[in-house]
């Protein structure tokens, strides 16, 4: 019998991370979590979940590692394992500390371009990289492929690992072109004059997950799309001309590839995350019961639409900066990230959000030549700074 896959998990009290947790809890035998992460505005949850895995290793960006170390003490009392105490990391290195571990799986589920670092500490340590934070990807680019050996990276986007299980049915030259499906929002079909007047209460209803706060408004005004675009070019080495998008509601077909002679093979499946993350931890193999399938017994219909691209511009942006290539979709990511929250807290509008992108975009001028990390930070740094004084003159 062969031992437990060890897995190092990132962001271990967000959504990602508790499914993967969920996984882990029902197959014992597979998969064995022995570090954690979190970003720490939780320090009671990162506690129970490190004595419930009997993890080696806690890790938390911000929050007091004392008050961590106490928190720990009482779950481990309750859990009656009074002489468990993990090592614990604290501060921005913290995740790449334990991504580099070397476990035989990194699990990357942290939000945004600070995933970058440990997702490049897990490339470097050998291990397994099941990545979530498709940010990392986007904005380190070449730098993250070159570090990369052949299926070291295993998507774990429901859309990119739709794509990766679709493959597996013909050979890299017979693949025409890529489809990624979208729910289109909880603003689907409203044009932009109704969109100036969205909520964030509005924008954070995604019809059909739940999710941290970016990501749902990424999801609202379709930059997340945009940003799958980029991630599926990296992944698959396929044009952005052969990458489409196509709005499907109900979120049951994940993604489609279409092949040479016509055939489009599809990953169908409930819109939930666990077969993803199941995969990623355990690939090439599945993991049985993963998820529940759909029952072919009760009538449905799905409903699929074109992108409204004046509506939405996003993607077509993306399309843009991904061609561009270098520093551009790092600027895009980090210029979106400070104008989600720009509207989260009044300060613009809806439709201000990827119309300031845009603009921060325009301005930037990238260096020519291989990129570095350095690079890429700094250029993140500058659209920060650039989208707060485009903002400013509004």
């Amino acid at each position: 019998m062969t031992s437990p896959r060890t897995v190092a998990l990132l962001g271990s009290t967000g959504s990602i991370g508790t499914q993967a947790i969920q996984i882990a809890r029902a197959n014992p035998e597979r998969f064995r979590i022995t570090a954690l992460s979190a970003g720490g505005r939780d320090l009671r949850l990162v506690a129970q979940q490190a004595v419930e895995l009997r993890v080696e290793a806690v890790g938390i960006a911000s929050g007091d590692p004392a008050q961590l170390r106490t928190h720990l003490g009482d779950a481990a009392r309750e859990a009656g394992h009074q002489s468990y105490a993990p090592e614990i990391l604290a501060g921005d290195d913290a995740s790449s500390t334990i991504a580099a571990g070397g476990a035989d799986v990194v699990l990357n589920g942290i939000t945004g371009s600070i995933g970058l670092r440990p997702t490049i500490a897990a490339l470097q340590a050998g291990s397994t990289l099941a990545l979530a934070n498709k940010e990392s990807l986007i904005v380190g680019g070449p730098v993250v492929k070159s570090l990369a050996r052949p299926d070291q990276i295993v998507p774990v986007d429901s859309e990119h690992s739709a794509i990766a299980q679709s493959l597996r049915a013909g050979r890299k030259d017979e693949v025409r072109r890529l489809v990624l499906t979208a729910s289109g929002g909880p603003f689907r079909g409203r044009v932009e004059d109704d969109l100036k007047k969205v909520t964030p209460q509005e924008a954070l209803a995604h019809p059909n997950f739940a999710m941290g706060k970016v990501i749902t408004t990424n999801s609202a005004t379709l930059v997340n799309k945009g940003l799958e675009v980029i991630e599926a070019h990296l992944l698959f080495d396929v044009p952005f001309d052969a990458i489409d998008v196509v709005v499907h509601p109900q979120q049951y077909i994940h993604s489609m590839v279409e092949f040479v002679d016509g055939a489009v093979v599809a990953q169908i499946g409930l819109p939930t995350m666990l077969v993803p993350i199941a995969l990623g931890m355990g690939w090439p193999d599945r993991v049985p019961d993963a998820e529940t399938p759909i029952d072919w017994t009760k009538a449905s219909d799905w409903r699929f639409e074109p992108l409204d691209d004046d509506a939405f511009p996003a993607v077509a942006l993306a399309r843009q900066v991904g061609t561009a290539g270098s520093t551009y979709p790092a600027v895009y990511n980090a210029a979106n990230e400070e104008c989600v929250e720009a509207f989260h807290t009044g300060r613009i509008t809806f439709v201000d959000i990827v119309q300031t992108v845009a603009r921060v975009v325009q301005d930037h001028s990238a260096e020519s030549g291989q990129l570095s990390v350095e690079q890429v930070l700094a250029a993140e740094e500058w659209a920060r700074g650039r989208a707060h004084e485009v903002l400013e003159q509004r």
